[in-house]
């Protein structure tokens, strides 16, 4: 029996219809920007491994760090406990993030992140005795599958089942280029009401809702305007963090800073799973108090994982050496020229970039969204060719670890535009 008819008895796969889903392919090795299968079959990891993967698979500093790590002390709790991997990153995280940022709290993953600084903003009110119970956050949003996470994002197929347990959100436009003003308005007549707890956002770039970009002037004033009305503000930086989108943080485009941000993702490297939520003072001594009934009673069983931690350490290691960021900024200037050459193709609505990342929206008779059916005709079209692309319904992006070749992204590019001329 061979390791897929295994897995197709026992595994239920993520964001899978596994009544009609091929067979997956079995990954057996890694290596800087590609995977192997079980039948030797090589492949160009064109998106991160799900935006994780930073600086390549199997990265040797990235493993060697783990590996001491592992020999010393694996795991702990971490509620009346602490480590030297947990206190350090959170040090080396406050000297990347804004300066507003003072403390960071731990979670699993993505989602956790996003969980932990939504809660975190209820209780802050709570803890004041002030009812704020309504959040404010973008249509089309998506910030992970926990009730909170399904709650501030978009109402869509992902959570239909869920709908009426997911408490009440504002959801206002997406200040794409022209809708700047109506979204502004949207936020202005939202903030009129006296029960606004935060407003949550993926800052310049909406992930799973189709790589969608936004300028961060406008952005500015969203901020600006909730902190005028005393709303906290939340950056979901999850997919966006660690020089996703040209700087270390989607927020260092920003004048006006959020009050908390959530990390995960390429938090590790992409090597283990780790969540991050970062607050501003204000926020956290609103917790402090003789009364326990104030205290954050949040946690997780790997809280501040010292494996985990350790292989964040090394993975900001790597972004302290200047070759990072030049393979940053070489992504971002063949992006920007390929973005020149492509962006009038007939079968092209839009091209959206921003620092490493790239999208295409394609021509449809059917609307822009996940459940495009063109998704599995452009997934079979570049495994085919030995590219591992995840599109967004009818929406290609390219967002590949940064160790990635000027050879291997021309191949993409060159096979991005054999798939249009084929349409």
């Amino acid at each position: 029996m061979t390791i897929q008819e295994r897995d197709k008895n026992a595994v239920w796969h993520p964001f899978t219809q596994l009544k009609t889903a091929p067979l997956p392919i079995s990954i057996v090795k890694g290596e800087g920007a590609y995977f192997y299968d079980d039948k030797g079959n090589r492949f160009i990891d064109a998106i991160a491994s799900w935006w994780v993967n930073l600086h390549g698979h199997c990265h040797p500093y990235l493993t060697i760090k783990i590996s001491e790590q592992l020999q010393t002390l694996e795991h702990t709790l971490f509620s009346g406990f602490t480590h030297e991997p947990a206190v350090k990153l959170a040090e080396r995280l406050l000297g990347r993030l804004p300066d507003n940022q003072s403390k960071i709290f731990y979670s699993d993953n993505g989602s956790t992140a996003v969980e932990v600084a939504l809660k975190m903003a209820f209780q802050y009110w709570s803890n004041q005795s002030i009812s704020k119970t309504k959040v404010i956050a973008f249509e089309n949003g998506y910030h992970g599958d926990t009730f909170g996470g399904m709650s501030v994002g978009a109402r869509n197929a992902f959570n239909l089942p869920f709908s009426k347990l997911l408490f009440d959100v504002i959801h206002i436009p997406v200040p794409i280029h022209g809708q700047e003003k109506i979204s502004l308005n949207s936020l202005n007549k939202a903030l009129e009401q006296h029960d606004i707890a935060s407003f949550i956002f993926e800052p310049l770039v909406q992930g799973a809702g189709g790589m969608v970009i936004y300028s961060p002037q406008v952005l500015d004033e969203l901020i600006y305007n909730c902190r005028q009305k005393n709303v906290i503000t939340i950056a979901d930086e999850v997919m966006t963090g660690f020089g996703r989108t040209g700087k270390f943080f989607a927020s260092d485009y920003l004048n006006e800073k959020p009050d908390i941000i959530c990390m995960s993702k390429g938090l590790t490297g992409g090597v283990m799973p780790l969540g991050a939520t970062a607050c501003a003072q204000f926020i956290y001594d609103k917790f402090l108090s003789d009364d326990k009934l104030k205290t954050f009673y949040h946690g997780h069983s790997y809280t501040a994982n010292p494996t985990a931690c350790s292989a964040a350490l090394a993975s900001l290691d790597l972004f302290d050496n200047p070759d990072t960021f030049e393979n940053i900024n070489r992504i971002t200037e063949s992006h920007k020229r390929f973005f020149l050459k492509i962006k009038l193709h007939k079968a092209l609505i839009d091209v959206r970039q921003l620092g490493t990342i790239i999208a295409f929206e394609i021509k449809t008779d059917e609307e822009t969204n996940y459940l495009n059916s063109l998704a599995g005709n452009i997934s079979d079209f570049f495994i085919a060719r030995g590219i591992i692309i995840r599109p967004l319904g009818n929406v290609i992006y390219i967002l590949p670890p940064y160790c990635i070749s000027n050879n291997d992204l021309d191949y993409i590019y060159k096979t991005i535009e054999d798939f249009l001329n084929s349409l």
